[in-house]
């Protein structure tokens, strides 16, 4: 297959996720007159002015959640070569803007490490690769937990499925946490590849973070998830104020859980997202434009504001001639 095949197929394969996600989720809850109805009905009784506080403490969030993150980011570098907090948050945002039209938001790397020196740009990679193996930790550890919950709660399933279910979950959070404490056994394995022996000084990076380090690193990342699950709460006890809060929580966790298992294009998360939010929260709801409302109204906060606001430091990049 050529090249141009390739991108063709690429390209053709997101565009029918896009198109089938959108239509599953119309045909399923937007098509029926009774969701909207609802959906009317709870925006019609919401107090203006409660709007305005509620969302304008999810916006605050919002910006709290990626200075936590230019902050993970800045401590990443000092493996490399510090950075001073401003630089850090260019090369953050920046990253988003490149983020949203790549898969997987593999541009948020190229966007982030082109404020740092030139030869220290592949280093920067691998420093990021640790920070997002932390993140990825994290939504699988609680991801993991929130789901032998929703099994237990919810599915009626019987006792050894439910051992079967807890069992594989302990398993997940072990391997996810140990290797992530032990990210040297990584590098290890990508050194005794032969063909890629000779990029042992970018691997290397990865395993110079010592316990200490990984565990900060860990606890940005912790409260990375904290801050971002907590606007989703706000958000849907706004429009649905009877679902109790560990349910939100809880369902909002195995949301990113199945997320982040699926390979996708930022622009693909809102039909994702939506999709596995309404099925989880059926059980406990049948206010599915609620969800959906909800769900991509923190998308759009969280992820395109910032990916527009980031299009401004752009062109504060140097492509050539930073110092190195």
């Amino acid at each position: 297959m050529t090249k141009a095949a390739k991108k063709f197929l690429s390209i053709l394969l997101k565009a029918t996720i896009l198109v089938l996600a959108f239509a599953f989720i119309y045909h399923q809850y937007l098509k029926k007159g009774d969701s909207l109805k609802q959906f009317e009905l709870s925006i019609n009784h919401l107090n203006h002015r409660h709007v305005i506080i509620v969302m304008g403490v999810v916006v605050f969030l919002m910006f709290a959640n990626w200075l936590v993150e230019c902050f993970k980011w800045q401590h990443l570098t000092r493996k490399l070569a510090p950075i001073t907090l401003w630089e850090s948050i260019e090369g953050v945002f920046c990253g988003l803007t490149w983020a949203i039209f790549t898969p997987n938001r593999i541009g948020e790397y190229g966007g982030r490490v082109m404020f740092l020196p030139p030869r220290k740009r592949i280093h920067g990679v691998f420093a990021m690769a640790v920070g997002s193996f932390g993140q990825n930790v994290i939504t699988n550890v609680l991801g993991a937990g929130a789901f032998v919950w929703f099994a237990y709660t919810f599915l009626n399933l019987n006792a050894w499925v439910l051992g079967g279910i807890l069992l594989l979950a302990i398993v997940v959070m072990g391997v996810f946490l140990v290797f992530y404490f032990n990210i040297k056994w990584l590098v290890w394995l990508l050194n005794s590849i032969s063909f890629l022996k000779k990029y042992h000084r970018f691997f290397d990076i990865m395993g110079a973070y010592k316990f200490e380090e990984l565990l900060n690193i860990m606890c940005f990342c912790l409260t990375r998830f904290f801050i971002f699950s907590f606007q989703y709460y706000l958000v849907i006890h706004l429009l649905i104020p009877d679902i109790a809060f560990h349910n939100v929580i809880l369902m909002t966790f195995i949301v990113f859980f199945i997320q982040s298992a699926l390979p996708s294009l930022d622009l693909l998360d809102v039909p994702v997202r939506a999709t596995a939010a309404v099925t989880l929260f059926a059980y406990v709801t049948n206010q599915h434009v609620a969800i959906i409302a909800a769900f991509t109204s923190i998308w759009l906060i969280n992820l395109i504001i910032p990916a527009i606001l980031g299009s401004v430091f752009i062109f504060n990049l140097k492509f050539f001639d930073r110092n190195v």
